[in-house]
């Protein structure tokens, strides 16, 4: 009898389960939210409690696989931004904008290389062509890329060590700027952590660029 005639009763439902036995075996989830039988009514009924607790374990289980991967994406979050805070520091503290990019930020940031883009010509900073940046970032403050075919452009000698990049918005009224950094393990540039920190470093390179 189909689920979607008339209204039905207690007998409608019994009548059906018992043409189709292996209705609850193939539909697991629907134990969850049945009352579980008491096990003085034999072997069957309880081999049909037992089902209702394993599919309540599989959820709980699968809810503290969830509570995991936030508690985990928080931590990484939390990294990060501790990260770019000892890199900001060491921006405000710096003689050479250029050297602490290039010399200092990749051991702060835990990644393998980092360098300061522009479109036009400066001392110490790669060079790009016109437009390169816009298409680049496509409008977003922070773009993370994994094995980007623009890698040489970007990274120039360090284009084999950018498996993974974090390319930043350097904002200003010069010239278009990136910052970009490159990294061979996915954990340090994941998108999971987020844009907020890396998109205020990209602010705090810009304060020191512009000023």
């Amino acid at each position: 009898m189909p689920f979607s005639d008339t209204a039905m009763d207690a007998a409608d439902v019994t009548a059906y389960l018992q043409s189709h036995p292996q209705f609850l075996a193939d539909n697991p989830d629907l134990y969850r939210s049945l009352v579980p039988p008491s096990r003085v009514h034999g072997a069957p009924l309880a081999d049909h409690m037992a089902a209702m607790l394993a599919a309540e374990r599989a959820h709980a289980s699968a809810l503290a696989e969830q509570a995991d991967v936030v508690l985990a994406a928080g931590r990484a979050i939390a990294g990060l931004s501790a990260r770019v805070q000892e890199a900001v520091l060491a921006l405000m503290q710096t003689s050479s904008l250029i050297e602490c990019i290039t010399d200092e930020l990749p051991s702060l940031l835990a990644v393998d290389a980092a360098c300061l883009c522009i479109e036009a010509e400066r001392p110490g900073l790669r060079t790009l062509p016109a437009g390169t940046i816009a298409s680049l970032l496509r409008a977003a403050r922070v773009v993370f890329e994994t094995d980007p075919e623009h890698a040489a452009l970007v990274h120039g000698e360090a284009m084999l060590l950018a498996r993974h990049e974090a390319l930043i918005l350097v904002p200003g009224q010069g010239p278009p700027c990136l910052l970009a950094l490159a990294s061979r393990d996915a954990a340090m540039l994941d998108p999971c952590q987020g844009t907020a920190p890396l998109a205020f470093l990209g602010r705090a390179v810009a304060a020191c660029l512009w000023r």
